[in-house]
């Protein structure tokens, strides 16, 4: 018996694009586009009419932008996994939904397969995020003003890390090295299920709604 198809809600203020996005998406194996919106707001409605398993979430929006809807999404039991759509000139706008909690972002000009391959991933938890770009939007929000001092958000970051085993911080390191699930199998000897286990005990122990949030921490305590 087949997984069930991942059910999307796509969200962007261009029709031609929400079109675009919903031909393609039509085509793939265990993708499921049961709604779309034309700005923030909307996409909340239909959320909540269609609870979806991951949100495509343009930023630049009318009325509610992407950035406040995914914020007030990510508030909510049980969200969906969101994924910010971008032409990376708003980057600044990314990386705030990032560190709220979105899990990871695609470029508007990606790849058919990569769009799909990244609303798999998010679907079962794990960011769409290359390394290089990981690594460039961690700098970025480590380097922020807004985040407080660097003694203080290393103090922070390193009091979160401080609860988790040894194992389980050879775990939130090679996260924060921009590794997949597989990679620290490998790194660590370990199993996949096991990796995945430790990556869920992160979560709940350091507070934190997905993996850029751990690297993120791990890049504040000077660890990666």
């Amino acid at each position: 018996m087949s997984d069930p198809a991942v059910r999307v809600v796509l969200v962007d203020d261009d029709p031609l694009v929400r079109a675009a996005l919903r031909l393609m998406l039509g085509g793939a194996s265990g993708v499921e586009v049961v709604g779309e919106a034309g700005n923030g707001a909307e996409g909340l409605d239909v959320v909540d009419r269609t609870r979806p398993d991951v949100v495509l979430m343009d930023i630049r929006m009318p009325r509610m932008d992407g950035l406040a809807a995914t914020l007030q999404l990510l508030r909510r039991p049980d969200p969906p996994r969101v994924v910010v759509l971008t032409t990376f000139d708003a980057d600044e706008y990314v990386l705030r939904a990032l560190a709220g909690g979105a899990s990871g972002f695609l470029l508007k000009d990606t790849s058919p397969p990569m769009i799909v391959e990244a609303i798999h991933r998010v679907a079962a938890g794990e960011p769409m995020l290359s390394p290089s770009v990981t690594a460039q939007l961690i700098r970025r929000v480590v380097s922020a003003p807004a985040a407080g001092s660097d003694a203080g958000r290393a103090r922070a970051a390193a009091a979160r890390l401080a609860t988790l085993s040894e194992r389980e911080r050879e775990v939130a390191v090679a996260v924060g090295r921009g590794r997949s699930n597989a990679e620290i199998a490998g790194e660590l000897s370990m199993s996949l299920a096991t990796v995945k286990a430790h990556v869920s005990h992160i979560l709940v122990k350091m507070e934190v709604a997905n993996r850029v949030q751990i690297a993120i921490c791990v890049h504040e305590a000077g660890l990666a």
